[in-house]
């Protein structure tokens, strides 16, 4: 497994990675977003209603639709960056993609994305998707 630290460029050789998902995961529900390399942009596409290791049977038919090179993980941290509960939920996350599908996974420090996306508008069915989609913005914008 892989892991930034946040606002960290990816490791060198990592430039064929162009397509990428992320996740915003959470315990009852994990906003998922598509994004390319080439535009440097994300777009949310959906909100996963699993828990545990459910959440990987909803996880594959992405993976299988969009191909993507790699993966993104928004990490959750106190606002004073410390971890909490949650940091290590989502890292368990980061494992289980990797071991299931076996693809480079990314973590990003996630603090406030939720804020941004309910700032830009978001309601409640997609602020998870958007949330997904404002990590994964700014991973892109931390490629070399």
């Amino acid at each position: 497994m892989e892991s930034l630290p946040p606002n960290y460029p990816a490791p060198a050789g990592q430039a064929a990675l162009q397509t990428f998902l992320a996740f915003d995961y959470g315990t009852r529900r994990t906003g998922v977003a598509v994004g390319t390399r080439l535009l440097g942009t994300a777009r949310p596409l959906t909100a996963l209603q699993a828990q545990g290791k459910a959440v990987f049977a909803l996880v594959e038919p992405l993976l299988a639709q969009w191909q993507p090179d790699a993966l993104v993980v928004g990490l959750p941290f106190h606002p004073d960056g410390a971890p909490h509960a949650n940091t290590e939920l989502a890292r368990r996350f980061m494992r289980g993609l990797h071991g299931r599908f076996g693809l480079p996974v990314f973590g990003v420090d996630e603090r406030y994305s939720t804020t941004e996306a309910l700032s830009q508008g978001a309601d409640q069915a997609h602020v998870d998707a958007v949330s997904a989609a404002i990590i994964l913005t700014q991973f892109l914008r931390n490629l070399e």
